[in-house]
């Protein structure tokens, strides 16, 4: 009969912290087994060293390397895979002789844990249990005083070994934050912080629970200081606005906000305009659609409020808001605002009575009917429609109407939205009423996500077209019966 693998959370340092679970394993097992560097001592042990016994095994799984640095021919993770393997292969041994082994680890096994790696190599031959422990950024949370989140608020765990501009990225764009994996990463952590516009916000606290534990504001620290067993938590805002509310802002300020919605164009920064870039620069707030305000370039000191696709309107009233406190902000839109986008939204709101005396301006973007037709040649070279087949915010008749019309007047058109996951049916019937007015051989550019990675244009005749090809990240252009397609090449003569 084999042996029971443990993979027991040991909780942040304070031994009082591990779980009743923990410590009774612990006691009872016939090895104990936990990592250490070649100097033989081991954080883990120590922890748990009140609830050995006599007479246990002792497994050093000794790391081969403590840096990226090593003669091994396959590098860093070659030497690190073989070291794994490796201690596999130990723990087997005691397991296949009926021993069982309980492998610590600090914190949680299965949060950032080095257990994991044995549970994935085992845990198909032997039986593996894993046991949680309280993890270093519950105990940072609770040292500090200070929650974590609460409410709706987001929380983003990040390693401190992701790039810089790639932490800041994800800092702007959530609400708390635990930062791990210090030590040598620091600088860039600091500094990544301090690109999101939250340095000020962030505190240092290492340790958690030890008797040498530290915590200081994150700002304040020396990067030489810096242990591995370190964290850069930033915790709920809303927690601190309660505690330590901001000040009102004064008449003057409050004088001095603005609304700039902004045109991204449709896909990466050459599409973006001179005049966008500047306003984005200038901006202290970002607000829009997730994946929109990721485009935007990171400024320190510029706060970023991202949300979801479908929540336009209480976007254009948290920017307005903000600019009657006095901010300057950036409301983001892919292609141009004022096409099926944020500018309509922002003064719709306006016009509800939201940011009584807040300026609004709108900078215009390359549309995606732009972008479409010009990597195609010139099929919108006369005169066109451009209109959404969503019926989410005007009834289907409407569309079917506009459609009729649109193709009575032998006018080409650039369909936005033309599909989702929800709406599978409606190009098919805008297909059968254009129908009613053109021929079948109808040029028709289909244009899927162009200027970005998966970019994808084809040509191909209304006859042809096939509605199941085609999802919500696609623009389709329809021809007049004057538009021409040879070649790869679509356009529409001037003349008529």
């Amino acid at each position: 009969m084999t042996g029971t693998l443990y993979g027991v959370g040991l909780g942040p340092g304070d031994p009082e912290l591990m779980t009743v679970k923990a410590a009774r394993l612990i006691s009872e097992a016939s090895v104990i087994a936990y990592h250490c560097a070649r100097h033989g001592r081991s954080i883990a042990r120590s922890v748990a060293e009140p609830y050995l016994r006599e007479g246990q095994l002792e497994e050093k799984l000794v790391y081969p390397v403590t840096t990226e640095t090593t003669d091994h021919p396959g590098g860093y993770e070659g030497a690190i895979a073989d070291f794994y393997e490796l201690s596999a292969k130990r723990l087997a041994e005691h397991l296949d002789a009926g021993r069982d082994v309980v492998l610590l680890c600090e914190g949680d096994p299965f949060f950032y844990g080095s257990y994991m790696y044995m549970h994935e190599r085992l845990s198909g031959r032997f039986e593996a249990v894993v046991v949680p422990g309280v993890t270093s950024v519950s105990a940072a949370s609770s040292v500090l005083g200070r929650p974590l989140v609460q409410r709706d608020e987001v929380l983003t765990v990040l390693p401190g070994t992701l790039p810089a501009p790639e932490l800041a990225r994800r800092l702007a764009d959530t609400d708390a934050a635990a930062v791990l994996k210090l030590g040598r990463t620091f600088g860039s952590v600091r500094e990544a912080f301090a690109e999101a516009g939250k340095l000020g916000d962030a505190v240092y606290v290492e340790r958690a629970t030890w008797g040498q534990q530290r915590i200081e504001p994150l700002a304040d620290v020396d990067p030489a200081s810096v242990p591995y067993f370190s964290l850069a938590l930033l915790p709920s805002p809303a927690y601190a606005s309660r505690v330590s509310p901001a000040p009102a802002p004064s008449p003057a300020a409050e004088s001095q906000g603005e609304v700039v919605v902004v045109g991204l164009g449709p896909a990466g920064p050459e599409w973006l305009t001179p005049e966008a870039a500047a306003e984005l620069e200038a901006a202290e707030h970002v607000v829009g659609y997730g994946p929109y305000v990721a485009r935007v370039p990171q400024k320190a000191g510029q706060r970023r409020h991202a949300s979801g696709n479908r929540v336009e309107a209480d976007r254009a009233r948290e920017a307005l808001a903000l600019a009657a406190g006095g901010s300057r902000v950036a409301v983001v839109s892919s292609g141009d605002p004022g096409v099926f986008a944020m500018a309509s939204a922002v003064l719709e709101q306006v016009a509800a009575g939201h940011g009584a005396g807040v300026r609004v301006r709108i900078v215009p973007g390359v549309t995606a009917a732009q972008a479409a037709a010009a990597r195609v040649g010139a099929p919108l070279g006369h005169d066109y429609c451009v209109l959404s087949l969503s019926d989410r915010l005007k009834p289907w008749e409407i569309i079917e109407q506009r459609l009729d019309a649109a193709g009575a007047a032998d006018l080409v058109l650039a369909l936005y939205n033309p599909a989702s996951r929800s709406r599978t049916t409606q190009l098919a019937d805008a297909r059968d009423v254009l129908l009613r007015h053109r021929a079948p051989a109808t040029p028709v550019v289909v244009a899927r996500d162009v200027g970005g990675p998966e970019e994808d244009v084809r040509i191909t005749t209304l006859g042809d077209l096939d509605p199941s090809t085609v999802d919500m990240r696609c623009l389709l252009i329809v021809g007049s019966s004057r538009t021409r397609a040879a070649d790869g090449v679509v356009w529409t003569p001037r003349s008529y």
